[in-house]
């Protein structure tokens, strides 16, 4: 199956399956970056940093629906409703620095501030360099792609170091995921 047929897939509904949610948006989230980095080989830093982004809210709400167990502990019901019935699978842009902060409190060190990254390409995604710094953070195309490569290599990374020995456990990491990471992995390495 091409990366498009899997990324056209129904996702599970987190309230029925957690696990299959959070394996379907981690690769998801892999997939995204790998389109990220082809518009970066294109010359493309708007395409690529929307991309980016796209695929840090993937991974967002993969880490929220493995880390669920430790966060409906701190949270109330209501609280824990919103987040398996809207939150983990809208992760609306609106919410998304309070959602890192789950995240980061379920033990990913950081989070929040690769979030801000995260929002700022989205940014530039919409307004594109901004020499005054009043639409975008970036001044240059330049900027915006170093910002675009240093996300997708902190997603490849907390992909591979805590979510796939979860998604392992569980038996959702799959063929697909294995091979995306790889090709993630070695772009990110060989052509940046």
């Amino acid at each position: 199956m091409s990366a498009a047929e899997q990324l056209e897939r129904p996702l599970p509904k987190p309230q029925r399956d957690l696990l299959g949610y959070a394996s379907a948006r981690i690769l998801e989230a892999l997939l995204e970056g790998l389109i990220a980095l082809e518009f970066l080989d294109k010359g493309y830093t708007r395409n690529a940093a929307g991309k980016a982004f796209q695929a840090w809210r993937a991974l967002t709400g993969a880490l929220l629906a493995l880390e669920m167990d430790k966060l409906g502990k701190e949270l109330g019901s209501k609280d824990k409703e919103w987040l398996i019935g809207k939150g983990i699978p809208r992760i609306p842009s609106s919410r998304l620095k309070s959602l890192a902060l789950l995240v980061e409190e379920a033990g990913y060190t950081g989070y929040h501030g690769y979030t801000s990254i995260a929002l700022d390409l989205h940014d530039y995604q919409y307004h594109g360099p901004d020499p005054d710094l009043a639409l975008s953070k970036y001044k240059s195309r330049e900027e915006a792609a170093r910002d675009t490569l240093y996300l997708l290599k902190k997603l490849a990374e907390i992909v591979e170091k805590q979510a796939k020995l979860k998604l392992e456990r569980a038996k959702k990491w799959t063929k697909d995921h294995e091979e995306a990471l790889q090709r993630l992995r070695e772009k990110l390495t060989i052509s940046h």
